[in-house]
């Protein structure tokens, strides 16, 4: 890159000096060619002068002169020339110059003269006597007049190629440095920052770099959940499964009175209905995870929806004694069935077996502006402060011994906050020990 901008720079530099020297040199050899025409002029006043006063007589006292004087009749034969034998030149009629003479008075041309072997310029005037008086002079060529010059433009020629050499170099160096000194971990810190050109750059790079920090972080939190997810399921699937294991080994070794069989065969449906429960919740706890992007979305009736989970949930509900009520009106948004069954599902089924027997649970939807809001209120046990930020992480439970009790997976409100979020609801609780709890989900509204 460095040399790319080397090149780029010294390349330009010298087409510049380049063009600058050929403008120069054309520029000068106009000005050469302009005062030797007026030069010519200026003679040609003389030489008619000397011609009008003193006639032929006057070519025979002409001094030696720089310029070509040529007398030519109205018949175009040469009377006089100062520079070659007029008896062996051919006739002058057909020039050019002559012809405007003759038509104009007055005329100008450049040729080759062969007769000289040079570039000449030439100027005609028509005399009163209808002669033709000639003046000529040889006009530097460009080339000529370039090495008669040439000292001085090459000289600067030269030390401006030099100057771009030391100016492409140095520029080059400060314009790639900064990049090559660029601190990959610290964008805006050391010289880079003080060029206001790249500060967008270093700002997207620094940018970069901390989100690739911030999903580093977020990664070693998700592989360290995953792993704590993954051991912790691992317990809970154990402890049901030592039990119908240790129970039906009883069984099968007739250890066990024939009168106790049917308690003990309870027990074993019991933890094999919590066993799949749990393998449900983590399946259905996985699909949130990836989005749920197989799932079908449609528009639901989230009042209708609280209705039915109630009417699901009638046997705990008989079985506890709750006093559960439904309020509010028919409200509609754009979800997953499943996923918003089973966000009421497991608030409800909280509130119910947190209440303990006759316990009173509200559960209600209304409407609150672009929102649909589902509120499930109940006055159980609560939750204190210590717990209330830990109550959505998976197995994470408030009274363990209780949950278990009461055969819960430790998975439900975790559930509760993946399927909200997958559905850009909110969830917000509120609980005081020994008071109860409010579970409010905020849904945008279809």
């Amino acid at each position: 890159m460095k040399k790319r901008i080397f090149y780029s720079i010294f390349l330009v530099t010298t087409v510049v000096l380049l063009a600058a020297f050929i403008i120069i040199m054309m520029v000068m050899y106009n000005q050469f060619t302009t005062e030797q025409l007026e030069q010519l002029r200026n003679e040609m006043k003389l030489v008619k002068r000397g011609v009008a006063l003193e006639g032929e007589e006057y070519f025979k006292g002409l001094t030696t002169t720089d310029f070509r004087i040529t007398w030519i009749d109205s018949d175009g034969e040469i009377l006089y020339e100062n520079k070659a034998d007029p008896y062996s030149m051919q006739n002058h009629l057909e020039r050019e110059e002559v012809q405007k003479a003759i038509k104009e008075g007055y005329g100008e041309s450049k040729r080759y003269s062969s007769t000289l072997s040079e570039q000449q310029l030439f100027i005609a005037e028509k005399l009163e006597d209808d002669t033709i008086l000639r003046l000529s002079t040889t006009m530097a060529s460009i080339w000529s007049l370039f090495l008669r010059f040439s000292v001085f433009p090459i000289t600067i020629f030269v030390l401006a190629l030099a100057a771009s050499l030391a100016f492409a170099s140095r520029l080059s160096k400060n314009i790639v440095d900064p990049l090559i000194s660029l601190d990959l971990d610290d964008p805006l810190s050391g010289r880079t920052s003080s060029y206001e050109e790249l500060y967008p750059l270093l700002q997207r790079l620094q940018f970069q770099h901390d989100q690739i920090e911030k999903d580093r972080k977020e990664l070693e939190k998700t592989s360290l959940i995953r792993q704590e997810f993954t051991a912790n399921a691992s317990h809970e699937l154990k402890t049901p499964l030592h039990v119908i294991s240790g129970y039906a080994e009883l069984l099968e070794n007739g250890l066990i009175k024939e009168e106790e069989i049917p308690g003990f065969a309870k027990k074993i449906g019991d933890e094999t209905r919590r066993m799949t429960k749990l393998a449900d919740d983590i399946l259905n706890l996985s699909k949130l995870d990836s989005g749920a992007t197989d799932m079908r979305r449609e528009k639901l009736d989230l009042y209708a929806f609280a209705a039915q989970t109630i009417d699901d949930l009638s046997s705990i509900i008989d079985e506890n004694d709750t006093d559960i009520r439904l309020e509010g009106d028919h409200v509609s948004i754009e979800g997953i069935p499943e996923s918003v069954n089973s966000i009421i599902f497991n608030l409800v089924t909280n509130a119910i077996k947190y209440s303990g027997q006759g316990g009173k649970v509200t559960v209600s939807v209304r409407e609150d502006g672009d929102n649909a809001v589902l509120e499930v209120e109940d006055n159980g046990i609560g939750i204190g402060e210590e717990d209330l930020e830990r109550i959505f992480e998976r197995f994470y439970r408030v009274d363990k011994s209780r949950s278990k009790e009461l055969g819960g997976t430790g998975l439900g409100l975790s559930i509760v906050k993946h399927a909200a979020r997958i559905h850009d609801a909110q969830v917000k609780v509120k609980s005081r020990l020994g008071e109860g709890s409010v579970f409010t989900v905020i849904f945008p509204k279809a």
